[in-house]
């Protein structure tokens, strides 16, 4: 089984992580792997999250940070950025309902606004009144999907839970009650998919060990189309995001904004994976103030990216779902970067070279089950929110 290890940038002056990479943990299976074998621990999961509560994946301790809607952004990310977190549940004092979450896509959709539709100081000007309750305007402005309205009681399982994150493609789930005297909604915690992964990892550890077959072939995770498949002019890594240490960082910001994702790979001339830029290194230059930033290469971008960047996280095509379960226990890894080998190297491959991305929704939605399609647009249609106020114009 091969090894799972973080891959930094060379060209990024900053100091060292002082978190290590983690080797696969996974014991060997004592018998000849089977796909039964493999089968049947993935539908005891299943079985374990449907006898499960989201209450019971509570960690014992948690911070919960609830914004209210008539807030500035520019508190509201100083009030994340200060707690150490990247979303927020929003409520609206008005209603007194919940009114969605702020996350750090939101933000890179404001940015994407104000680069297309004004000058830097109107921008900086504008952005100290700019009010959480217009977010949703800006993103039909830009045309961007705007997010599902969902959330689940504590007591729902962890399977229902779980798909619910699958039918609308979050990342978290707002977990809400009602308070017995006044009626009204009390926002209780939020699920995120990292710690619905790692509450399996850490109590279905038998059955996770069972789960040896290789990602590629369970088709888990996103990877590059062969060549005889990609069109003139296309990527040679379609349909994976890519940038290069020169690209630009606004670039990069437009990839996060249009495809909803929240990291690209960094690449070198030869698609050997280097770095990578998440959406929360933009946020890093905006709390800085630098807004004008935007326009520095992602080399220069880098220095500005806390020292304790834990590195990449990468695997290959041949590693198991077990060995992924156990890192995300292990350490706080949140997708992974799919490389060549050794063995792809000796079939005249390039060892490191980019071959694909496994995020924790492609996990969690393979251990999940297929979602109809039925259900996703039902969901769509009773959970999507109403405008409410026009993005300013300059």
């Amino acid at each position: 089984m091969s090894t799972l290890s973080p891959a930094q940038s060379p060209k990024a002056r900053r100091k060292p992580s002082t978190r290590r990479r983690a080797g696969s943990h996974v014991p060997p299976y004592p018998n000849y792997p089977t796909q039964e074998s493999h089968d049947n621990a993935l539908a005891a999961i299943r079985s374990f999250l449907r006898c499960h509560t989201a209450y019971d994946a509570f960690p014992v301790s948690f911070r919960l940070i609830v914004l209210d809607t008539k807030l500035n952004v520019k508190k509201a990310l100083q009030c994340l950025l200060l707690n150490g977190v990247v979303s927020a549940p929003l409520w609206n004092s008005e209603t007194s309902k919940f009114a969605g979450m702020l996350t750090v896509l939101d933000i890179i959709h404001l940015i994407q606004y104000y680069y297309r539709t004004a000058s830097y100081d109107y921008a900086a000007t504008d952005v100290e009144t700019f009010r959480l309750e217009s977010l949703r305007d800006i993103e039909l402005s830009l045309g961007v999907d705007q997010p599902p309205l969902m959330k689940e009681h504590p007591s729902s399982s962890l399977y229902d839970a779980s798909r619910t994150l699958m039918k609308t493609h979050a990342r978290r789930l707002p977990l809400l009650d009602y308070d017995t005297e006044t009626g009204h909604e009390v926002i209780v915690s939020v699920l995120t998919q990292y710690r619905l992964l790692k509450f399996i990892s850490i109590n279905c550890h038998k059955e996770v060990q069972q789960l040896h077959m290789p990602l590629r072939r369970l088709k888990i995770g996103t990877y590059v189309s062969p060549a005889s498949e990609l069109t003139e002019g296309q990527s040679p890594y379609h349909p994976i995001a890519t940038a290069y240490l020169s690209t630009p960082v606004f670039d990069v910001v437009h990839m996060f904004s249009e495809r909803s994702i929240s990291a690209v790979p960094i690449i070198d001339d030869q698609g050997v994976v280097v770095n990578l830029y998440e959406t929360v290194d933009v946020i890093t230059l905006v709390r800085l103030g630098a807004y004008q930033s935007l326009d520095l290469k992602i080399s220069e971008a880098l220095n500005q990216r806390s020292p304790d960047f834990p590195g990449v996280v990468v695997c290959t095509a041949s590693d198991s779902l077990g060995t992924l379960l156990q890192l995300i226990k292990l350490r706080r890894a949140h997708r992974f970067v799919v490389v060549e080998s050794e063995e792809e190297e000796r079939r005249g491959g390039k060892k490191g070279r980019l071959l694909g991305i496994i995020t924790l929704s492609d996990v969690l939605r393979y251990i999940i089950g297929k979602v109809d399609d039925d259900d996703n647009q039902e969901l769509k249609s009773s959970q999507s929110e109403p405008s409410m106020k026009k993005p300013p114009r300059p």
